[in-house]
């Protein structure tokens, strides 16, 4: 039996991922390498049921994580085979994941809690994760946006291009402890005739509400774009500073509670064409070209604990930041 001293160590621990823990001989369980986790990313996927055209219909279905992911041809949106249908990511003080389908958008995790929580998140089959819970819950309504820091296709007009055409996608989980995130690799996406292959790396470091996003395009492209979702009565905030990084921030009631959210994009002001706006999104288009292009987003919720609680605290939140980007 596991001695109670190690039962309190591991529960004062939080979520310790299953790949952590071991059988040994005489039923003693070793948990190697354990660690306050600061950050954790994952993606699961069911066993034990099959597909039926677009969804995977199963009674007796386990949920297993794999550390890759090659996005099988039946998947679209509510296919009910992912597990909160993608991959997410979070940090002590944030969590968001990523529609592993056509729709492409990133979504909000808000944390009541400074530990993981996302490998308990959806293991019932159901979005009760959108209700309130003691951890917290899915916050944002990404409806047909970018949601936060996704990406597209921008035709200049008020058109946003998804994910609709592509060849195939695969994700990789990463997780060290310099932080945790995924690398999706984007292979023929068409989009404004013409096709290209992407690849995306998104990372989040510990302590931090950052999410850190490097995007490789093969060709160049007009119109790819990053994003925040618009919301009736939200005019969105804009800064530029000295050290050649700029934001485009909203701020107020845009969450599912409602309560307040606020929604920052950090961009290095030489990759960006111009900042606008879409049907559904305030935009930051890229400049064409083939090198990577990072940027920074953030969500902060006024429910976080020890959080950012007013318009004012935020603003200085992306002051302060902005100004430490380098």
């Amino acid at each position: 039996m596991i001695k109670v001293n190690q039962l309190l160590f591991i529960a004062l621990l939080g979520i310790v991922s299953c790949k952590q823990e071991k059988k040994v001989a005489n039923d003693v369980e070793v948990v190697e390498n354990v660690v306050a986790n600061k950050t954790y990313a994952e993606i699961a996927i069911k066993e034990g049921g099959e597909w039926q055209g677009k969804k995977y219909i199963g009674n007796n279905f386990t949920f297993k994580n794999i550390e890759y992911l090659k996005a099988p041809d039946s998947l679209t949106d509510h296919s009910y085979y992912i597990r909160y249908e993608g991959p997410g990511w979070e940090s002590s003080k944030v969590g968001y994941r990523l529609y592993f389908d056509w729709r492409n958008a990133i979504d909000i995790f808000g944390k009541k809690v400074d530990t993981m929580v996302l490998s308990n998140v959806g293991l019932d089959n159901y979005d009760s994760y959108h209700e309130n819970s003691p951890w917290g819950q899915d916050i944002l309504k990404a409806g047909k946006s970018l949601g936060i820091g996704s990406y597209g296709r921008f035709d200049g007009d008020k058109n946003v291009v998804h994910f609709k055409e592509v060849d195939s996608t695969t994700a990789q989980i990463h997780n060290t402890s310099d932080g945790s995130g995924v690398t999706i690799n984007y292979y023929g996406w068409e989009a404004l005739e013409k096709k290209i292959d992407l690849k995306s790396e998104i990372s989040i470091a510990p302590d931090s509400r950052m999410t850190k996003t490097v995007l490789t395009p093969s060709k160049e492209g007009e119109g790819l774009s990053t994003g925040i979702v618009k919301f009736d009565g939200i005019e969105p905030i804009g800064k530029e500073g000295e050290n050649g990084w700029a934001y485009l921030a909203t701020y107020g009631e845009q969450t599912l509670v409602p309560d307040h959210l606020g929604m920052v994009i950090f961009y290095r002001i030489d990759q960006v064409e111009k900042v606008t706006e879409s049907e559904f999104d305030h935009l930051v288009v890229f400049k064409p070209t083939t090198k990577p292009i990072t940027y920074h987003f953030a969500a902060a919720w006024e429910q976080e604990k020890d959080g950012i609680k007013t318009k004012e605290e935020f603003i200085s939140y992306l002051d302060a930041t902005l100004f430490d980007l380098k």
